[in-house]
């Protein structure tokens, strides 16, 4: 027990007076000479036992109700360290990402969350709060409650040390203040182990948990195979927990069912069903399915634009056979040119340049390159066995690439394959180490700080990149190379006339940065925007010669169909969804965070902390016993016969 007045105490003190006063009326009886009379002598001796008896019950009665009113004066009280800290901090995370739109015991688990927040949240105090994308900094208990009730969800999910780390950033740097997280969140497993806790913070969690972890999803749609006339699109479904065995997922083009088709769910795997789409150019697809649980997985929309071809052009003067068997495909666009024959206005429209074992590069040439490339084209260069390094040097020097330095004739097998790198990064399923490795006969040696993305067996390079530059180390024409009939040489030039023009997608993932090329030539006062049917925003741009580069991150902030307009005219569609790993409904365990308490409701919570951080005072209980004590001893004067 504590008291807030302890010196007050001291007037226990008092106490002494009633027993000085007491003890000073404790005289010795005086003897009386009287009659001998048996009767008169047992009066005197009850009267003085009786007598002595009242007085010692009064003064004792009297002692504690003086004691009583002393420490009522005092104010006694018992608290917690934790109550007793006046400089106190709470930051409060809302995790409001979409595995929340999961039903609960009373309504889906945010919307609760957030109404026993509104109900529970009182004072004068302040806090900070976050969720996934907001943050409010020492807010009013008011201007919470104004805001609280309105949180929408999104796609983001904070990681449990992305929390930690952030609450870290909203607490002072006070030493001495009792800090406090209140984690809300039903803790989906999205990390692999849980964070320690900092020592100075308090952390108290609310898992609200589903009645069910049912839930069905579209997971994916990709072409699996397409010609003239049609496309095939493949489409995954997945499911878990107690679902139906099939669901119908129906297909639409602009709002218009075009087909229905039952996926198969009875395999933990999911189902993988196809449409055959004909005639899909300008196709603004949509895919739908009902599913109670969450609803942000039941729709997936796409977009199937129609086909732009990439420009790609080769400068030769080695045989280009091999070129025309690669690019002689439907996406290309493919002309060749002799390099003494070259037509220098065509440079400007194409997407990817091919320099093919020219035996020196005139400055003519080196100066409409370089302006190819700041515009924003892609170049490969194959050198010739009898190459002008000098002037080979200038143009690749200049562009970052290096230098040659000398040329060696000796055999080198190409077998180290950068699979990191983004010619290869989605074309093998797995690092091959045991294939027919091609070789080459000769080669240059290069200084070079450029990427690898084909090695020789000593580990020098063979294809490099820098920017939007390639170059070959070595000449590729039959007779010093194997490497035109290697298997490697596919996905090696295909892979960059395609990231010459990244044509946008069949739809891309919301809250990731993503990248695509618009052909279309501007003037400088045009930009591109982005448009659904209910809003408009201007996406990060980057204007070049034939393309527009855009960039888009947090926005657009939903999932749709949108629209690429320039001036109102309609250029392009795009589409965007929401990220699928919030569909699997897998949590972790609340009770296995070391030195954290959790809770199932915000109540209970909200209820512990007011209890650690009451304050008990005792001072009433102390004025109503010396009230007793003083009503006992005036019944003891009254009533008590001596």
């Amino acid at each position: 027990m504590q008291f807030k007045h302890p010196e007050v105490l001291y007037a226990l003190f008092l106490l002494l007076i009633p027993i000085l006063i007491h003890l000073f009326q404790l005289r010795r009886f005086q003897k009386i000479d009287f009659t001998n009379v048996a009767f008169l002598k047992k009066v005197t001796i009850q009267t003085r036992k009786s007598s002595q008896l009242k007085k010692w019950l009064t003064l004792l009665l009297r002692l504690l109700a003086i004691a009583c009113i002393v420490l009522a004066f005092a104010q006694p009280f018992t608290a917690s360290r934790t109550a007793l800290n006046a400089e106190k901090e709470t930051v409060l995370y809302i995790d409001n990402s979409f595995s929340m739109q999961a039903k609960g015991a009373n309504g889906p688990l945010l919307q609760r969350v957030l109404q026993q927040l509104y109900e529970q949240t009182s004072g004068e105090t302040t806090l900070s709060w976050f969720t996934n994308t907001e943050t409010r900094k020492d807010v009013s208990i008011q201007d919470f409650k104004e805001e609280i009730l309105s949180v929408p969800y999104v796609q983001q999910q904070l990681t449990p040390e992305e929390v930690i780390l952030k609450a870290q950033q909203l607490f002072s740097n006070s030493q001495n203040a009792v800090k406090r997280l209140l984690y809300i969140s039903d803790m989906q497993l999205r990390a692999p182990s849980l964070p320690v806790i900092p020592e100075n913070i308090t952390l108290e969690i609310v898992q609200p948990e589903p009645v069910s972890v049912n839930n069905v999803s579209i997971d994916t749609a990709y072409v699996a195979s397409k010609n003239a006339h049609t496309t095939k699109l493949n489409v995954i479904v997945s499911g878990q927990g107690d679902i139906a065995q099939t669901v119908p997922v129906s297909l639409y083009n602009n709002g218009i069912l075009i087909a229905k088709i039952a996926a198969d769910l009875s395999e933990s795997s999911g189902s993988t069903i196809s449409y055959d789409i004909e005639n899909p150019a300008g196709f603004n697809g949509k895919l739908e399915l009902n599913d109670p649980n969450l609803v942000y997985d039941n729709s997936l929309y796409f977009t199937i634009n129609v086909p732009k071809k990439i420009k790609v052009l080769s400068i030769n003067e080695a045989n280009s056979d091999f070129l025309t068997r690669l690019f002689n495909q439907p996406e290309f666009e493919y002309k060749r040119q002799r390099a003494d024959n070259l037509n220098y206005n065509d440079i400007p429209n194409q997407n990817f340049l091919i320099l093919n074992e020219l035996r020196t590069i005139p400055p003519s040439l080196a100066n409409a390159l370089s302006s190819f490339l700041s515009g924003g084209g892609s170049l490969m260069i194959i050198p010739s066995g009898s190459a002008n390094l000098s002037s080979y040097n200038n143009l690749i020097g200049a562009n970052g690439v290096g230098n040659f330095s000398e040329k060696v004739s000796q055999e080198k097998k190409i077998s180290q394959i950068v699979f990191a790198h983004p010619l290869f990064e989605s074309v093998f399923e797995k690092q091959v180490v045991n294939f027919q490795y091609p070789k080459v006969n000769e080669y240059f040696l290069t200084n070079t700080n450029a990427t690898a993305a084909l090695r020789f067996e000593d580990s020098k390079p063979f294809i490099l990149q820098s920017g939007n530059v390639y170059l070959s180390t070595a000449p590729l024409n039959v007779e010093n190379s194997n490497f035109q009939s290697s298997p490697l040489i596919v996905p090696t030039f295909y892979n960059m006339a395609i990231r010459s023009l990244p044509l946008s997608e069949l739809y891309y993932e919301l809250g990731r940065q993503n990248t695509f090329a618009i052909p279309v030539n501007l003037t400088q006062d045009e930009i591109l925007q982005l448009k659904d049917s209910v809003s408009t925003f201007i996406p990060l741009q980057q204007s070049k010669a034939n393309q527009v580069i855009i960039t888009t991150t947090d926005k657009p902030g939903k999932s749709g169909n949108f629209s690429v307009e320039n001036d109102g005219e309609f250029i392009e569609a795009i589409s965007y969804n929401y990220s699928r790993i919030e569909s699997r409904l897998q949590y972790l365990e609340a009770e296995n965070w070391e030195n954290a308490r959790s809770y199932n409701t915000v109540a209970s919570m909200f209820d512990t902390i007011a209890e650690e951080n009451a304050i008990r005072s005792f001072w009433k209980w102390f004025v109503i016993f010396a009230v007793v004590f003083l009503i006992l001893e005036l019944l003891v004067l009254k009533f008590y016969k001596q």
